[in-house]
C-alpha cells in the first residue's frame, strides 16, 4: 500500500471513530413524573402502573435503562396534591402523567411548558386543560372516562337489579368529584326522570358522613344508590360498599374494582386499558410530538360487573338477560 494511500484510510477511520462511538453511547435517560390520585398502597393504582409500565416496555422504554419513572401520591388530599405538583414540576422531567382530574388540574397550575398527558379526566375542556378536545391547544392532552351514556347506564342497570326502585341518591364529594360533581349528574338526573325515579344528592366529604348518607336510605323503602365518579368515595370504596350491604340499600358502583371488593355492580370504563393508551401518548411525547397535536380521546372500553354473592344477600334476583351482558360475575 503506498504510503498516501495509508494516510488517507487512516484519516477516513479516525472520521469515523466519533460516529461509531456516539452509536454506541446509551440513549440519554428520560424522565416521567407521575401524580396518582391514590394511595400508594392501592392494588387499583399498582394494577394501572403495570399496565402503564408494560406499554411502555413494548414500545422500547425500560426502566433505568433509557426511562426513569417518579410516583407521586396525594391520597386525595389537597395539600398533597399541591405539594407533590410543584415537586414533580421541579424536578423538570421530559414529561409528566396525571390520574384523575385533581392531580392533572394541580400539574397544569405548576407548569404551563412541561408535557401533560392525563388519564380518567372527565371533562377537560370545562376544567381548562385544553382549549378543545381535537386541538388541546396547550401543554396538556390525554384520555377522558366520561361517556355521555354512562349516567343513563347507571339508572338502567340499578332499575333493572330493583323493579321497585322509586328513589335514587347520587352520592359525591364536590371537593373532588369532577367539575364539583356536575359534570354526570344532567345525564343522570334526565335518565332518572324518564323511568319516574326521584333523585336526590348525597354530598359527603368525610366517613361519618357517607354512613349518614346510607342510613338515611335504609330507611326509605325502594331507595338506591349512585356511587359518583369521585377520588374520595374511591379512596373510601370499602366501607361504602360494606355500608350498602349492612343497610340493605342497592347500588351502583362507576369502576370494577367497587364490584370486586363487594358492591353490588359497577360499570365503567375499563381503566387498564387507559393507562396502557397514555403510554402511548408518553411515548409520542418522547419522540417529538407535541401535546397540542395530539387529540385528547375518549375511553372505548368499558365493564359491566355483577357481584352475585352481594345481590343473594341484599335478596335481589339478577335477571338472566344482564347477566348475559355482564363482562364479569363474581360468584
Amino acid at each position: 500500500m503506498k504510503r498516501r494511500e495509508f494516510i488517507s484510510l487512516i484519516a477516513s477511520a479516525a472520521a469515523a471513530w466519533p460516529r461509531a462511538v456516539r452509536a454506541q453511547e446509551p440513549a440519554r435517560m428520560r424522565r416521567v413524573g407521575v401524580l396518582f390520585a391514590f394511595f400508594d398502597n392501592d392494588p387499583e393504582s399498582q394494577a394501572r402502573i403495570a399496565a402503564f409500565q408494560q406499554e411502555l416496555e413494548n414500545l422500547g422504554w425500560r426502566e433505568r435503562q433509557n426511562i426513569q419513572i417518579e410516583y407521586r401520591w396525594a391520597s386525595s388530599d389537597a395539600e398533597r396534591f399541591r405539594a407533590f405538583a410543584a415537586e414533580l414540576v421541579a424536578a423538570r422531567p421530559d414529561v409528566l402523567v396525571a390520574q384523575a382530574s385533581p392531580s392533572a388540574e394541580a400539574l397544569a397550575r405548576a407548569t404551563s411548558t412541561i408535557p401533560i398527558i392525563f388519564a380518567a379526566v372527565s371533562d377537560p375542556v370545562a376544567s381548562g386543560l385544553v382549549a378543545s378536545l381535537s386541538e388541546p391547544g396547550r401543554n396538556a392532552t390525554g384520555f377522558t372516562n366520561f361517556d355521555v351514556s354512562m349516567g343513563a347506564k347507571w339508572v338502567e342497570f340499578l332499575k333493572e337489579l330493583s323493579p321497585r326502585l322509586a328513589r335514587v341518591a347520587l352520592m359525591f364529594n364536590p371537593e373532588t368529584a369532577p367539575g364539583r360533581g356536575s359534570t354526570y349528574l344532567q345525564s343522570v338526573e334526565a335518565a332518572a326522570r324518564s323511568v319516574g325515579i326521584e333523585s336526590m344528592h348525597a354530598t359527603v366529604s368525610n366517613a361519618a358522613q357517607i354512613d349518614d348518607a346510607v342510613k338515611a336510605l335504609a330507611g326509605r323503602p325502594d331507595s338506591g344508590l349512585i356511587v359518583m365518579p369521585d377520588v374520595f368515595l374511591t379512596n373510601h370504596r370499602d366501607l361504602i360498599t360494606a355500608l350498602a350491604t349492612r343497610y340493605s340499600v342497592p347500588a351502583i358502583y362507576s369502576f370494577r374494582y367497587f364490584a370486586d371488593g363487594g358492591g353490588l355492580i359497577s360499570y365503567g370504563v375499563d381503566l387498564s386499558d387507559i393507562f396502557r393508551r397514555v403510554a402511548g401518548y408518553v411515548d409520542k411525547v418522547l419522540r417529538g410530538a407535541m401535546p397540542s397535536s395530539l387529540p385528547v380521546q375518549h375511553p372505548d372500553k368499558f365493564e359491566l360487573v355483577i357481584n352475585l354473592k352481594t345481590a343473594r344477600a341484599l335478596g335481589l334476583a339478577v335477571p338472566r338477560i344482564l347477566l348475559a351482558r355482564a363482562n364479569r360475575v363474581i360468584e
